[in-house]
């Protein structure tokens, strides 16, 4: 915990929150995801590994999780903890280059995108960046799932996405909305 706050008081705008989502906010991220048929599952800005934990422990064996971390503490920690996992790939770097880290991988199809990243507090160029990297990716079958503690980034995602699904997520501090997207019909034709 101390930790997470010394790296959000280096970088408020990158970290976007002074302590690691709740419990509850983490399960209702995952809750979306087909995990018995998943075989990619990428995770943007895990930090300290409030939402991978859930990921981690419901996917199958042979489901790849890629976790894309662009803070140098937050990465080292996740690769203490789950560096030595069969099928999880740590990419300390930034989700903009999410189509160039799965073409080394040699990845080539993304059943979800989840994500921790502080939208609000990014500066619009790299979100739409991370955004239009995440509709490559996810093509027509895969879901994006992003959580926003209030509704003012809606229009924005709404520019790149459908949203299918709105979780709200009233005992998180602050409550939250988990936000279920999927590319939008039009853009893939």
């Amino acid at each position: 915990m101390f930790d997470f706050l010394k790296q959000f008081l280096l970088n408020p705008r990158k970290i976007g929150a002074i302590a690691p989502s709740g419990k509850a906010l983490a399960k209702k991220m995952i809750q979306p995801i087909h995990f018995e048929k998943a075989k990619c599952i990428v995770e943007y800005g895990p930090g300290t590994g409030s939402f991978t934990d859930g990921l981690v422990t419901n996917k199958v064996k042979e489901t790849k999780l890629v976790l894309i971390e662009q803070n140098k503490e937050f990465c080292s920690e996740l690769k203490k903890k789950y560096g030595s996992k069969e099928n999880i790939y740590i990419v300390h770097g930034n989700a903009a280059d999410v189509c160039k880290y799965l073409k080394k991988m040699e990845i080539k199809r993304v059943d979800c995108v989840i994500s921790g990243l502080p939208f609000t507090s990014l500066p619009k160029k790299e979100s739409e960046s991370i955004l239009e990297a995440t509709k490559k990716v996810i093509g027509k079958k895969g879901i994006f799932i992003t959580f926003q503690y209030s509704m003012v980034k809606r229009k924005f995602f709404e520019q790149f996405f459908d949203i299918r699904r709105n979780l709200r997520v009233m005992n998180n501090l602050p409550p939250a909305h988990v936000l279920v997207m999927k590319n939008k019909r039009q853009a893939l034709n």
